[in-house]
């Protein structure tokens, strides 16, 4: 039994070898591509639409909110990397009730590499927002002391990102072939149900917690702005 879908090589010549976490993360990428093609297409701003129109409008719309919901900012910035990582982690889970399918999300090099993109993410949009100068005097606050501390945090719940979706992921795969294998008249319809709700939450949990991180990097600039904001029209009640 492969714990992992690294440990199942479906090609290999010498240094090279192609792994089932590389082919169905590209069977994964495809599915969303061609998807994505064939749904935008033909959008119309009609009140009549085409199902798959619907059902994107439904998925990006719930996004946007849940963007807003966490980060009480402008969501717009972050939809495409925030929605690409919601999109990639629910398809990869999904697809786990498909025989034969191993989620790449059960691999460990997968789940680093997706927590890597939001470790990366993180300053790229802390920086946008409150420039260099801004983004990094946070790692002195409120003392200069912090600064280790700072870095290891940011480090440490990056490997727990990588390390929550793997260990979800990998340990309901590996139970559920465990019970199929036991009583497979039994359990088959119980955990593709199971598999289907665990699946949908790992990513929703992903994603929301990617965005805790940016708007931690981004939050300050915008209390900032708000502020400003708000002395601005007391100045201007003022001068009225």
């Amino acid at each position: 039994m492969d714990i992992s879908p690294d440990a199942w090589v479906l090609w290999q010549s010498g240094p090279l070898k192609l792994n089932a976490t590389i082919l169905f993360t590209w069977l994964i990428m495809a599915i969303l591509v061609i998807g994505s093609w064939l749904v935008t297409r033909k959008i119309s701003g009609a009140l009549t639409m085409s199902k798959g129109q619907n059902m994107l409008e439904v998925i990006v719309g719930g996004v946007l909110d849940q963007i807003r919901e966490v980060s009480q900012q402008d969501p717009r910035p972050y939809l495409p990397f925030i929605g690409s990582l919601f999109l990639f982690i629910i398809t990869s889970n999904v697809l786990a009730i498909v025989p034969g399918f191993q989620p790449p999300t059960g691999s460990l090099s997968t789940t680093a590499a997706l927590a890597l993109c939001v470790f990366l993410a993180v300053p790229v949009f802390g920086i946008r927002m409150q420039g260099l100068r801004g983004y990094f005097k946070q790692y002195v606050q409120p003392t200069p002391i912090m600064l280790p501390f700072n870095i290891i945090g940011e480090l440490s719940r990056t490997l727990a990102l990588a390390v929550r979706l793997f260990g979800n992921i990998m340990s309901g795969t590996l139970i559920a072939a465990i019970l199929l294998a036991i009583a497979p008249l039994f359990f088959p319809i119980l955990l593709q149900a199971l598999g289907l709700l665990t699946g949908v939450i790992q990513a929703y949990i992903f994603s929301i917690l990617a965005m805790v991180y940016i708007a931690s990097a981004t939050r300050a600039h915008s209390g900032r702005e708000e502020q400003s904001s708000k002395h601005e029209g007391h100045q201007a009640g003022k001068d009225a």
